[in-house]
């Protein structure tokens, strides 16, 4: 019997996996779009701590790149480009903090962590990614 991740049995808690862990990216997208949009003191510090400008301005285009990006996953019919630009900017942010030595597993890691939640939600809620990117059991 060829069993895949996409029977049938198991279709509406996949789906429910997914929004669940699509909605904690996109929460924390909101968050963190909306503390850079202020910008609070605390972003600008960390930005300088970051070696980039402490600039209100930076911060506020920041935040804006980054709700759009979650604007753009949230969205079904846009979620494949939402996903897809919100790892270049996890990326980015995962070479700022191997640049300037942050510690490994909480701050280096984090964009690892949310960029695999983010792609596992989609995969998990999208099945034309799934029809694209088949897991499937041995036989």
């Amino acid at each position: 019997m060829h069993s895949d991740i996409q029977d049938t049995a198991t279709a509406p808690a996949m789906l429910w996996i997914g929004r669940v862990m699509s909605g904690l990216v996109v929460a924390f997208l909101i968050f963190d779009g909306g503390i850079k949009l202020a910008p609070l003191s605390v972003v600008t510090e960390t930005m300088q701590q970051l070696g980039y400008s402490a600039s209100p301005e930076l911060a506020r285009g920041l935040g804006v790149m980054t709700l759009a990006i979650a604007l753009l996953y949230a969205l079904p019919r846009t979620s494949i480009l939402g996903a897809i630009l919100l790892t270049g900017l996890l990326g980015g942010a995962m070479a700022t903090h191997l640049r300037v030595g942050s510690p490994l597993f909480s701050h280096l890691f984090f964009g690892l962590y949310l960029g695999l939640l983010a792609w596992g939600g989609l995969y998990l809620r999208d099945t034309k990614l799934r029809r694209m990117i088949p897991l499937r059991a041995e036989t």
